[in-house]
């Protein structure tokens, strides 16, 4: 109707003035552009008055919900599932210390089902295209200099910042880069009125997770943290890695680790580091190993972890197939089943000495072709039982599973990692001594048959297990006050 009115104005106004061209097309030009922006404005209110929820249910937005006390916003990404593990793990652990707590997909927050076709998009390309990955991460993802702001984290950032003004909430904490430059674009320009914390879950900090408008990083090792605190001047803190409730047990001798604003000392307890700037930041681990290879003093002696209870190795080799005498090596492909693994459980299979376990998660096609090479598995939900039998992991992304198995005493080698943020991450663990990255098959069959000999295994099953002397993420994203 509004076009319709434009063109007639139009032609009316056309019949009038003959000798003014000029000023008809001018004309034109202003009622097209009042025509579109209305328009514009029209869709963004229709798409607004509802947002979807994850899980499939559906709440009001931006109606304003009844909130008994300020919740911690916790930002996540289906994009895989790394890092919607880590902020469902947190809101268990906030839940536990009585502190609420929700999860958004930020890919929810996209208009036009984007986030939908973003998700499918990064799929296929890890699957059919890594190349193109590659160079993405290579262009976009790699240069030291501070990013500029897409177009799509301004649009998540306004969508943020409407959710957030629905809801009472404390804080936002983003377990993904690109709720990392959101929120912190809001913070910098002083329209996110809560403190905004970035737990960053990859062990190689991209250009992607660093905006300085952020207030603080968690960060999983010190050379992450150093990386962070010279590229955004923001405080940083190490923490443990986030892991599921069942894959580690401490032994006798490990002190139990106290909230740091408590006061007390804690296992492991991590001396302040001054940056630049004179200020003193805590909570910023120290090295963990020395030049040798041997702890340094300061961080808590590392125990092997105790099996899941109530999960036996032998209960659980029966339940994959397994046999008493096989050794298992877990061989990793994420929650969308990517990357070489094939090649690598036909080079562990051909060994001999080894059998396969392949988690191909969703990745139906991938468990079908190699059925028939060692033992492959769908989806998993019983991973800490799986960690108490495994001999090792051989994993591709330098995610999750690897904190995983470091909290379950499993040592890990990194082969055929997956482009862009995989090679780089593994990397990362390879320079702390937290895995071997294997560049061939035959550094891949030597690094595990020295895991069989106890010394270098024991060593790097140590210095994952030092991790976990430092304070809990949720310690601190507790509020004062709650």
């Amino acid at each position: 109707m509004c076009q319709r009115a434009a063109l007639r104005y139009f032609k009316s106004a056309c019949e009038r003035d003959h000798d003014a061209p000029a000023r008809r097309v001018s004309l034109f030009r202003i009622c097209v552009r009042s025509f579109q922006v209305r328009v514009r404005l029209f869709q963004v209110r229709v798409r607004e008055t509802t947002m979807p929820a994850r899980h499939g249910s559906s709440r009001r937005f931006p109606a304003r919900e009844a909130a008994a006390r300020p919740t911690v916003l916790i930002l996540s990404a289906s994009m895989g599932s790394g890092h919607d593990v880590i902020a469902m793990e947190l809101v268990r652990r906030l839940a536990a210390e009585g502190v609420e707590a929700e999860v958004v997909d930020i890919l929810d927050l996209l208009p036009l089902r984007l986030g939908t076709a973003l998700r499918g998009w990064y799929s296929w390309m890890m699957r059919s295209a890594p190349w193109l990955y590659a160079l993405i991460y290579q262009i976009f993802f790699v240069p030291g200099r501070a990013p500029s702001v897409s177009p799509l984290t301004i649009v998540i950032a306004a969508r943020l910042r409407r959710l957030v003004g629905s809801r009472q909430v404390a804080e936002v904490v983003s377990t993904f880069h690109v709720a990392a430059q959101a929120a912190g674009h809001l913070r910098w320009h002083g329209r996110l009125p809560v403190p905004s914390t970035v737990l960053l879950t990859d062990f190689a900090a991209h250009r992607l997770w660093l905006h300085p408008g952020n207030d603080r990083y968690l960060c999983p090792d010190l050379a992450t943290a150093h990386v962070v605190h010279t590229a955004t001047g923001c405080p940083v803190s190490c923490h443990a890695p986030v892991v599921r409730l069942g894959f580690r047990r401490p032994g006798p001798g490990v002190t139990p680790i106290v909230r740091p604003d408590s006061g007390q000392p804690e296992s492991g307890a991590v001396p302040a580091v001054h940056s630049d700037s004179g200020r003193t930041e805590s909570g910023v681990a120290p090295a963990v190993h020395s030049d040798s290879g041997q702890p340094e003093s300061g961080v808590a002696p590392a125990v092997r972890p105790e099996p899941r209870p109530g999960i036996g190795a032998a209960s659980m080799r029966s339940r994959i197939g397994a046999r008493a005498g096989d050794r298992l090596v877990l061989v990793s492909a994420g929650a969308w089943g990517v990357g070489g693994v094939e090649e690598t459980a036909r080079v562990l299979a051909r060994s001999g000495r080894y059998l396969p376990v392949i988690l191909c998660g969703h990745n139906r096609e991938l468990r079908r072709r190699l059925r028939h090479t060692g033992i492959a598995l769908g989806w998993c939900d019983d991973m800490p039982g799986l960690m108490a039998t495994a001999y090792a992991l051989v994993d591709n992304a330098a995610g999750v599973t690897c904190r995983e198995a470091m909290a379950a005493g499993v040592p890990v080698v990194s082969y055929r990692p997956i482009p862009g943020h995989g090679r780089d991450g593994a990397r990362a663990m390879a320079r702390a001594g937290l895995s071997v990255y294997a560049r061939d098959t035959g550094e891949l069959l030597a690094a595990l048959d020295r895991f069989g000999h106890g010394e270098e295994r024991d060593r790097q099953v140590a210095r994952g297990a030092a991790l976990f002397a430092l304070s809990p993420a949720e310690s601190f994203l507790v509020p004062p006050g709650l």
